[in-house]
């Protein structure tokens, strides 16, 4: 077990930050030819806009998350982990796989939730030889959950294309991620 057993997800979400920090600056930049600051004035608006309309809005961030908002992010996050978990992990990236899924298990901040998912990690044994397996495992746990909660189930041979690999330049998303150039 590595020192910190939060390591794994905190390099997983700085990961997945600086690629989210990516793609809106590539959105952002050169939109045809270099926009006049009128065209970015114009986006930025309309990005404001977008925004203002999802469930981001400051009346909904001054209330606690439900549930199911919860779990959606949840899933989310570990779906986007599983995508980026390597081909070929070393034994301490298979050990902090588990450990992550035991600590959800444990610090879960809906306890009846966190309970169902020790029941669910003893009948279905996290599987991370590989980020295929990993991904398939985890998507099928997830189906395991919904079914549990009346919900409908994900064609697991889909999961690559609902949940594959991010899409950054050079490789930036990857769990071992580049060297930095500054």
């Amino acid at each position: 077990m590595s020192e910190n057993p939060f390591e794994f997800m905190f390099k997983s979400l700085d990961s997945f930050s600086r690629c989210a920090q990516t793609h809106i600056s590539n959105f952002l930049s050169p939109l045809q030819n270099k926009p006049s600051l009128k065209d970015k004035s114009a986006l930025l608006k309309s990005v404001d806009v977008s925004l203002a309309s999802t469930s981001f809005t400051k009346e909904k961030s001054a209330t606690p998350l439900t549930k199911e908002e919860l779990g959606r992010g949840t899933w989310a996050l570990l779906h986007a982990i599983a995508a980026q978990y390597p081909d070929q992990p070393t034994r301490q990236q298979k050990r902090d796989a588990k450990e992550l899924m035991a600590i959800l298990s444990r610090l879960y901040p809906c306890k009846e939730c966190a309970d169902h998912f020790k029941d669910v990690l003893k009948a279905n044994p996290v599987h991370a030889g590989s980020q295929a397996e990993f991904s398939q495992w985890l998507c099928h746990v997830h189906n395991v959950v919904n079914r549990s909660l009346g919900k409908l189930t994900f064609p697991c041979q889909r999961v690559n294309a609902r949940w594959g690999k991010l899409d950054c330049k050079d490789r930036a998303c990857d769990l071992q991620g580049t060297p930095d150039l500054k």
